[in-house]
C-alpha cells in the first residue's frame, strides 16, 4: 500500500467482532482465561493489550519494520534499548542529542558500568576512531536536535556492523513519514511519540522498532519485566494521531519554507539551522536519505538577551518544550529542553532559538514573528540605554 493509505488502512490480527471503524479501547487490566494451564493471547495488560497491539503493528508498518513496541515515554523507549547492554559495554553517541538522552547516558548508564563517548558522528572517520572492542551501540539523531546535524545512516550502519555493534537511530525529528532508517541499515529506531506521531500534545509515549527477531524478543521481555508499556487509552489516542501524520507534516513543512524565507531576510537572524538550506553542510546527504526537511527550524541572534526577549513575547508561537504538535512552539533549548546538559558539554549556542512549526496560517505566524522581533529589539535597546545611563551616573 501507498504510505498515505497505510495511515488509514493496515492489516491487523485484532479484528473487532463488532466491526467498528475506529479500533476500540480495551480499557482493562486483566483478561478472563478459558484454561488455567493454557493462557490466551492476552492475560494482563502490562504484558499485552489488543489496543496497544494494533498501534504497534501500524508503527512497525510505517517504519518498514517487523516488530514495534510502544512505551510510556520516549525516554522509557530509549532506556529499554539501553537494557540490551551489560556492564563493561561501550556506546558511541552523537554530540548533539536531546537533553534527556544526555542525562540518561551521562548520569544513569555509568552507574551500571557502561561507558559513553560523545563524538561528531557526521564525520565517519571520527566516529570510527571512537569505536572500541567493547562498543555495542552507536546512537545518533539525524537531523540532530536542535543543531540539525546530518549523519550518514548507511555509512554508520556499515561501520557499526563491521565492529559487531548496533546502530540505533532516534528518528523523532522527522518521523517515519520523512525518513525510514531501517531501510538504510539501522538496527533499531526509537521515537518520542509525544512529538510528530501523536501530533496533538496530548500523549506522552515512546516507540522502539526493529527487524531483528532476537532484539525484538529482548525488548519485549524488558517491556514486560519493567512495566513500561503504553496504557490502552494512550495507545488509542496515539493511533488516532497517526492517521493525520502525513497531512500535518506536509502542511507544516510548507509553512516552514515560508518562515525560512522570512528568517533568511531578517537582519537580526545570524545563523539558521535547517537541512533544507542548500548551504547546510549536510544538505546533499540529507536529500539522499529522506523525503523532506522537517518542521523544526533553529536560529541564533548573537544575543542571549534578544533571544530571550523573542521567545517570551510571541503570541501564536507558544513558549514550550517539545515539537511536532499542531500548535507552533518556540523555545530556548539551552535553558529548556537541553538544560540538563552541563554548559561545559553543551555544543549549542546559548542564544539558539528553536521553532516548531504547527498548522496555523503561515502569514499569521510570520506576522507574529515580525511583531515579536520589533518589540524585542525595542526592549533590548531601551535596556541598553538604561544601562549606559546608570554607568554614566556612577
Amino acid at each position: 500500500m501507498n504510505r498515505w493509505t497505510q495511515l488509514i488502512h493496515f492489516n491487523s490480527d485484532n479484528i473487532d467482532p463488532y466491526r467498528s471503524n475506529v479500533p476500540p479501547i480495551y480499557q482493562t487490566a486483566t483478561f478472563s482465561q478459558e484454561s488455567a494451564l493454557i493462557l490466551g493471547k492476552y492475560d494482563y495488560t502490562r504484558s499485552g493489550n489488543p489496543t496497544r497491539s494494533v498501534l504497534e503493528q501500524q508503527l512497525a508498518l510505517l517504519e518498514s519494520g517487523k516488530h514495534a513496541f510502544a512505551f510510556t515515554s520516549g525516554m522509557a523507549a530509549l532506556n529499554s534499548v539501553m537494557g540490551l547492554l551489560k556492564q563493561g559495554d561501550h556506546i558511541v553517541a552523537g554530540d548533539d542529542l536531546y537533553g534527556g538522552t544526555f542525562r540518561l547516558l551521562a548520569q544513569r548508564l555509568p552507574q551500571r558500568g557502561i561507558r559513553v563517548s560523545w563524538v561528531d558522528t557526521t564525520n565517519l572517520s571520527v566516529a570510527a576512531e571512537a569505536v572500541t572492542a567493547d562498543t555495542r551501540i552507536i546512537l545518533i539523531e539525524t537531523p540532530s536536535n536542535p543543531l540539525q546535524k546530518i549523519t550518514d545512516i548507511a555509512g554508520l550502519a556499515e561501520l557499526a556492523h563491521k565492529n559487531k555493534a548496533l546502530l540505533v537511530v532516534d528518528n523523532t525529528l522527522l518521523s517515519p513519514w520523512l525518513q525510514q532508517p531501517l531501510l538504510l541499515g539501522a538496527d533499531i529506531v526509537v521515537h518520542s511519540a509525544t512529538k510528530h506521531l501523536s501530533g496533538h500534545s496530548d500523549v506522552t509515549a515512546g516507540v522502539v522498532v526493529t527487524n531483528d527477531a532476537q532484539i525484538a524478543k529482548e525488548i519485549a521481555f524488558i517491556q514486560n519485566a519493567e512495566g513500561c508499556a503504553l496504557a490502552p487509552f494512550e495507545s488509542w489516542l496515539l493511533s488516532l494521531g497517526l492517521k493525520t501524520l502525513g497531512l500535518r507534516i506536509e502542511r507544516q513543512q510548507n509553512t516552514a519554507q515560508k518562515i525560512l524565507s522570512y528568517l533568511a531576510n531578517n537582519q537580526w537572524v545570524k545563523n539558521i539551522y535547517y537541512p533544507g538550506l542548500v548551504n547546510h553542510p549536510g544538505y546533499h546527504l540529507h536529500q539522499q536519505q529522506t523525503r523532506g526537511n522537517g518542521t523544526v527550524i533553529s536560529f541564533t541572534t548573537d544575543s542571549l538577551a534578544l533571544s530571550n526577549q523573542i521567545v517570551e513575547k510571541t503570541q501564536l508561537f507558544t513558549l514550550s518544550v517539545s515539537f511536532g504538535s499542531l500548535t507552533s512552539f518556540i523555545s530556548l533549548p539551552s535553558a529548556m529542553s537541553h538544560a540538563s546538559i552541563p554548559e561545559s558539554k553543551r555544543t549549542l549556542p546559548r542564544d539558539l532559538i528553536r521553532l516548531s512549526i504547527g498548522i496555523e496560517d503561515a502569514d499569521d505566524l510570520i506576522a507574529d514573528l515580525e511583531q515579536t522581533f520589533k518589540e524585542a529589539i525595542k526592549s533590548s535597546r531601551l535596556a541598553t540605554m538604561a544601562a549606559l545611563v546608570m554607568t554614566s551616573e556612577k
